[in-house]
């Protein structure tokens, strides 16, 4: 077990007041940036087995929430890619479903119908994503409809203004009240990285996030550049093992925006076993939010059996 700092040993209280908030977060330790960075970069560089390449491949693809975030979705285009999730190499039935399918919230009925016994979940994103700029009736109402709909998780965005100007208790309070119109469904709370700025908000983000309710930390809306990096999931991996070994209760990591290849997939995945450990190497505690990612994981794992590199017109492209 991890040793805990001493300012973690003790959480704060839900509804304790924003100073004493505030005095958990920023007494958290601090992150040493070019640490991250180094070991990030050196975990990286580590070379898998052959066996354990080909197990890698299949993980990252169970662990994928195939995602289709776009103004110009359609309910076809919803079908197409429920289809895929169900069964992304037509060609070989080995092949593993993907974790979930994301949405936006009115396409959740037609994502539900189309995965109808396929033990794949139905994402969505809500409160007001990926600005994450209305009223917390607004958000709410936006994941009781998803909810209503069907969603078996619901992909929230935290309100980044408010938390980089301090208002951490408005955050906090409103990552508990989407948490509780939820109702069963699992919560995920991006939290933007590529905004936050510091490596040390992400761990006061997270720790936030992780405190009033989140089921998963997620990095990225993906509309907003840089999204996932290694350094920063690494520190998002170490707040939920430390948060864990404080709590006993386990919260998931979820990487989402510029995951393209299989390569990058299985680098993430080296971080997570040696940061949160074995544990998170399961879908219901490590995703990718992604779409043409899949495509590159069902291509190198043909070249793994068969020796063969399969060419991308053998994939759908999404």
């Amino acid at each position: 077990m991890t040793t805990l700092h001493p300012a973690i040993e003790t959480l704060p209280e839900p509804g304790g007041g924003e100073a004493a908030l505030r005095g958990f977060l920023h007494g958290l330790p601090g992150v040493d940036q070019v640490g991250a960075e180094a070991r990030a970069a050196g975990l990286a560089t580590r070379s898998i087995k052959r066996e354990s390449k080909l197990w890698a491949l299949e993980l990252a693809v169970r662990m994928t929430d195939l995602t289709t975030l776009e103004g110009a979705d359609t309910p076809g285009k919803v079908r197409a890619l429920c289809a895929k999730a169900r069964r992304p190499d037509p060609s070989d039935p080995d092949v593993p479903p993907v974790a979930a399918v994301c949405v936006y919230p009115d396409l959740v009925p037609i994502a539900v119908a189309a995965l109808a016994g396929s033990g794949v979940h139905v994402a969505s994103v809500a409160t007001a994503f990926p600005s994450g700029r209305a009223s917390l009736a607004v958000k709410l109402a936006d994941v009781a409809d998803a909810v209503a709909a069907g969603a078996s998780e619901i992909d929230m965005v935290i309100d980044r203004g408010a938390f980089l100007s301090g208002r951490y208790g408005q955050v906090g309070e409103e990552i508990a009240a989407v948490k509780a119109a939820c109702r069963d469904a699992r919560l995920k709370v991006i939290l933007e990285t590529g905004e936050l700025a510091t490596l040390d908000n992400v761990r006061r983000a997270s720790w936030l996030a992780m405190t009033h309710g989140a089921d998963f930390i997620k990095t990225s809306t993906g509309k907003v550049s840089p999204a996932s990096t290694l350094p920063v999931i690494l520190v998002m991996l170490e707040a939920v093992r430390d948060f864990h070994d404080a709590t006993a209760r386990a919260v998931g990591v979820k990487a989402a925006g510029g995951i393209r290849v299989a390569k990058d997939a299985i680098r993430y995945l080296v971080v997570v076993h040696e940061t949160a450990g074995a544990a998170w190497l399961d879908p219901d505690r490590f995703r990718f939010g992604a779409s043409s990612l899949l495509n590159d994981l069902l291509m190198q794992r043909r070249k793994q059996l068969t020796g063969v590199y399969a060419g991308p017109d053998h994939f759908t492209l999404d």
